[in-house]
């Protein structure tokens, strides 16, 4: 075992511990992390929560989230007044019966949920880790010691050593690997989307110890800006007092917590803990999600409530205020309570439950899963659709499509002349060319007036010196590292143990060929090109911190390269560099690849071919990139070289000092090549994408790609509807900057305009022209958000619903997670990115194309079903408060019940449930018709299923129908009272099924089931509770001819106008309907 000197860890006093209190909020700083103490301030607790409540909580959270609506409320004040025995009005069972059974499915459905919560968060919590720590002392030394703890127990200052495939507990700084390049790999999918694995380098100054027990052996301070939300960024520096030595730290220093360790063994030092870790900060809250249909219905309750209170009011101004009018005040407030029947809740509780079942029985969208099932009919009001792209609308595989060398342009149709160029020249053997370069009709030539090699368009057919200059900068010019798949006794002697991820059959050299290669990169983009310059010849072998070594298979020979710098690719700069220095002539030379908007202002001389065939190649969908080199003396660099280490030493405008210092490296550079990388769609993305558009909906995509790649992207998907093309809004930092972007695009014709704009831009813009700039993105056809982070992608979606639009938020990884909670519904794609996002959506899918399906079919059927099952259920109440209300007023304001409570209770359950509740069957068109007619789903967005025109109109044919069927009653009335009761009770009835009958559109076998199994239950009634119904009365023909004529006047006309409204109306799936 190890043994290292004594340190002495600073003891926390008991009055420090007592200041610290985490109900007050700690102000964000920066701090200095000695390696090997613990610091005395005060951290977060390293403790994932997600859970929404907890025991004590529970109970009265949940019930208060149920009687904030006004509905429930309503039904729980007139439960309660069952209790007061002389206003109680039937059993108590018919209030408490449903409003228990409600309340019981909301309880138990958050109790699983939240305990599936805290299942999740305890793995999480618990997982164990290995912490490097000092053990008891020995003649004046502590042994290094491994302690096997919780990820809980991890603080602030503890090193954590990490293996592979683990999580990272916290965020750290990486200090060593095991790996003999001196890097690793880690996988950050659940933290910004991407598959790709990032590398990720140690510092020089930890990783040159023998050991990671000496980590405690040194005298080392770090210094640690405050926690941030950015997670591409990232600022510090490490001292070693002990050796007068520091390093820059940066975000390729770092280990965010969520990733995972991808290759090897890496130890680290815990930064940042609990709330204050990057993911955390990027993670909003959970809302609790109510559809819109629920608040349309809370707000149709309280319009029946105040009429309710009306009606009640009004029958006691004609009694008159005598004795105790109050007490017959509230009576007659139970009698109409029927206007807002208890059984709504429940109604539209189980129809939930069916759309949520058979969304996942549909063979069509296999593997649907809806997680949320109190909002489902939300699937039908969709707006906005706010899509990620990488995992969602795309594959994330690249393809390299083509080659253009300013006098040629290359694709897979002639990638082999490339090939046989490159072997001409390192064979130096001109007969392996496939025509003489001097040969007319050479493939894709273009004339131009400067010389090769250049910045201007070189003249005549590619050479072979051409050809090799552009493969070989995108051989160099990259940060992927070739991984081999031999046995462990071999690993030492190729690479480390990472996995596969893109597989390559020629790796050459040594290596044996049956031993498969595998490139990873940070970047899939980057694993594209090495993969294509591999298949001409010129294979990426092998590659460590500092040495890069390239395969040349024409000629079996190894090309050994010495990394100087590498400058990655920025968001700012728009583009990534290496200097190489090759070892046989110590010829050292700049790389460097981007953005065309980024180097074209920096390429020498005028290269006109570059601006037009970087556009067309964008036109086909293609994520283009400029190549260019620099050849540097050796005292340049090293001129270079003192002034960057400098700059990125320093801890204030560290950005702008290496900036300033890259920008003066760039002078002079000569443009080499253009290449075009196809990004493969998903599955039917562009169809489907279509298919939205025509149906209403408006599709944003958020990313946290760079802007150019976004537009490629959109282009490819062809997902702007305007046709003036997209249009880039300038970096803005300022007021000025946003109100000269407003103004560039209200003089444009917003219909046609398609707007791309950077992450940070957008929020500028929101922070000082929010209500103008909003109603500017609200009129563009389409809408893109480049390098958007998890945050503002939330942000978007928050935007956008605080307008009254229904947003829908499809991601497929864990920096999607804070967009899909934040939305109205969320969708989350099971994809390679892993399950955070499937798990944190509303409803879990497995391709982005069955969107369509779930929105057109789905959607539809259940916004339509549960607005008819609603207006129903309403109807159902309104009809019989009727009744009542004139049976009151004819029998001198009497506050006495119309029906007997058994009556009333079958009423709203055996006779009328069934029929009623069979609406949820109904299909008002055929999948295939809302398929092929997307622009059905408009009207839906409008709401006009459910909206207060619609009840009204419902309203007048229930006060209609009840005043027909108890006048009729009355007019009809014979010798007793019962034979009102039996009269106009079984008109209700057959009233009742017959309106069912005449809404629905298609019939199920089901629906005619429930209408038949009614109508005989309810016959069986009348002949065995003889206690109710005068038997010999039902079987004389003067009661079946007058229930057959009061029930003739109450349907008739409403079929006539239901028919001439079906036949002249001008509803638009009328004119199409098959």
């Amino acid at each position: 075992m190890e043994t290292t000197p004594l340190l002495t860890r600073h003891k926390k006093s008991l009055w420090s511990r007592l200041k610290f209190s985490k109900f007050r909020k700690k102000e964000l700083s920066s701090r200095v992390i000695y390696v090997g103490q613990l610091p005395d301030e005060q951290f977060p607790p390293n403790y994932v929560c997600n859970q929404k409540y907890n025991i004590i909580t529970f109970l009265p959270l949940v019930l208060f989230e149920q009687f904030r609506f006004f509905l429930n409320m309503y039904f729980l004040v007139m439960a309660c007044s069952q209790f007061i025995p002389s206003i109680r009005i039937g059993y108590l069972y018919t209030y408490w019966g449903p409003l228990s059974f409600v309340l019981a499915v909301t309880l138990f459905r958050e109790a699983v949920d939240d305990f599936r919560r805290y299942r999740r968060d305890r793995e999480v919590n618990r997982q164990r880790y290995d912490r490097i720590v000092l053990d008891s002392s020995i003649d004046g030394y502590r042994p290094f010691a491994m302690e096997h703890v919780p990820a809980s127990a991890l603080r602030v200052g503890d090193i954590v050593m990490l293996h592979k495939g683990q999580r990272v507990p916290a965020d750290m700084i990486l200090l060593r690997t095991n790996e003999t390049m001196g890097t690793v790999f880690i996988r950050t999918d659940q933290l910004d989307g991407e598959i790709d694995w990032k590398l990720r380098i140690p510092l020089p100054s930890t990783q040159k110890l023998p050991t990671d027990a000496h980590l405690l052996d040194i005298n080392a301070q770090i210094f640690i800006e405050k926690p941030e939300k950015d997670i591409h960024s990232f600022i510090g520096t490490c001292t070693r007092l002990d050796e007068e030595e520091s390093d820059s730290l940066d975000i390729e220093n770092t280990l965010w917590s969520g990733c995972v360790v991808a290759s090897g063994q890496a130890t680290g030092l815990v930064i940042y803990t609990g709330s204050e870790t990057r993911s955390v900060m990027n993670n909003a809250t959970p809302r609790s999600k109510v559809g819109r249909l629920d608040l349309q219905v809370n707000n149709l309750t309280k319009v029946l409530f105040v009429a309710t209170i009306f009606t009640s009011f009004l029958l006691i101004v004609l009694k008159g205020f005598n004795g105790p009018w109050y007490g017959f005040l509230f009576r007659f407030v139970l009698l109409f309570s029927y206007i807002i029947p208890i059984s709504l809740r429940v109604n539209l509780e189980v129809g939930k439950a069916f759309y949520s079942w058979t969304i996942q029985r549909d063979k069509k969208i296999e593997g649907t899963v809806m997680r949320s099932t109190t909002i489902p009919e939300e699937l039908g009001r969709i707006q906005y659709l706010l899509a990620d792209k990488t995992g969602t609308l795309t594959k994330n595989e690249m393809v390299f499509q083509k080659l253009h060398l300013g006098n040629a342009l290359f694709d897979s149709n002639n990638f082999h002349e490339v090939e046989s160029l490159l072997t001409q020249y390192v064979t130096k053997d001109s007969s392996s060319l496939p025509m003489s370069p001097s040969t007319p009709g050479w493939p894709g030539v273009v004339t131009g007036p400067g010389p090769s090699g250049g910045g201007e368009s070189p003249r005549g057919p590619p050479s072979p010196r051409q050809v090799w200059q552009a493969v070989l900068a995108i051989a160099l010019c990259h940060n992927v590292t070739p991984v081999y798949d031999i046995g462990d006794q071999q690993a030492d002697e190729a690479s480390s143990d990472m996995g596969s991820s893109v597989m390559s059959e020629s790796c050459g050299g040594a290596v044996p060929q049956q031993q498969l290669c595998d490139y990873q990169a940070a970047s899939p983009d980057e694993v594209a090109l090495v993969k294509w310059t591999d298949m001409m010849g010129v294979s990426l072998y092998r590659r460590d911190l500092h040495n890069i070594s390239l395969k040349l298979r024409a000629a079996n020979e190894i090309m050994q390269f010495s990394i100087l710098q590498i400058f990655p690719f920025t968001s700012e700069s728009k583009m990534m560099g290496i200097i190489v220095q090759e070892e046989n002539t110590d010829q050292i030379t700049y790389y460097v690849k981007g953005a065309d908007v980024g180097l074209a202002p920096l390429v020498r001389g005028a290269c006109g071919w570059l601006a037009p065939e970087c556009g067309r190649l964008a036109a086909d969908g293609l994520r283009t990139l400029v190549v260019a080199y620099k050849t540097l003396t050796n005292n340049q660099y090293l001129e270079f070289e003192s002034e960057y280490k400098e700059a990125r030493l320093s801890v204030t405008n560290r950005s702008e000092r290496t900036s300033a210092a890259v920008a003066r490296l760039q002078r002079g550079l000569s443009l080499l090549a253009l290449t075009g990388v196809e990004d493969r769609l998903a599955d039917e993305v562009p169809a489907t994408l279509g298919m939205l558009r025509r149906a209403g909906v408006k599709v944003w995509m958020l990313t946290g790609d760079k802007l150019e790649t976004a537009q490629c992207i959109a282009c490819s998907l062809q997902l702007g509807g305007g046709a003036g093309g997209w249009v880039p809004a300038a970096r803005c930092s300022s007021r000025r900057d946003v109100l000269r972007l407003l103004h560039m695009l209200e003089a444009r014709d917003p219909d046609q305009t398609n707007l791309i704009i950077e992450g940070e831009t957008l929020e500028v813009c929101l922070r000082t022209y929010e209500k103008e700039f909003v109603k500017v993105l609200e009129q563009c056809s389409g809408v893109v958000v480049a390098r958007c982070s998890p945050t503002q992608k939330a942000a978007v979606a928050r935007l956008l619903r605080a307008r009254g639009h229904v947003v829908a938020a499809v991601g497929d990884g864990g920096n999607d997670v804070a967009m899909i909670q934040e939305a109205d519904m969320g969708v989350g794609i099971e994809g390679a990115e892993g399950r955070s996002a499937s798990l944190a959506g509303d409803v879990s899918v497995r391709q982005f194309q069955w969107l369509a399906r779930l929105l057109l079919v789905h959607g539809r059927r259940a916004f339509t079903r549960s607005a008819a099952l609603c207006l129903f259920i309403v109807h159902r109440g309104l009809i019989v408060s009727t009744m009542q209300a004139v049976f009151s007023v004819v029998f001198y304001f009497s506050s006495v019940s119309l029906y007997p409570g058994f009556l009333m209770v079958g009423y709203g359950t055996v006779y009328t449930m069934l029929p009623v509740f069979s609406l949820v069957l109904d299909k008002d068109i055929s999948s295939l018709t809302a398929l092929r007619y997307p622009q059905l789903y408009k009207q839906l967005t409008k709401g006009r299923q459910l909206s207060y025109k619609t009840f009204y109109i419902w309203t007048g044919i229930s006060i209609y129908q009840g005043g027909v069927i108890m006048y009729g009653a009355l007019v009809l009335f014979e010798d007793q009272l019962i034979h009102i009761v039996e009269i106009s009770y079984t008109a209700l009835i057959l009233t009742e099924l017959i309106m069912v009958a005449l809404t629905i559109v298609t019939w199920h076998r089901l629906m005619a089931a429930a209408e038949l199994v009614s109508l005989l239950m309810y016959t069986a009634t009348l002949l065995i509770f003889t206690s109710y119904f005068d038997a010999d009365f039902i079987r004389h023909w003067d009661f079946w001819w007058k229930v057959t004529v009061i029930t003739l006047v109450s349907c008739l006309p409403l079929y006539i106008v239901k028919y001439m409204h079906r036949k002249w109306s001008a509803r638009q799936y009328k004119n199409i309907k098959p």
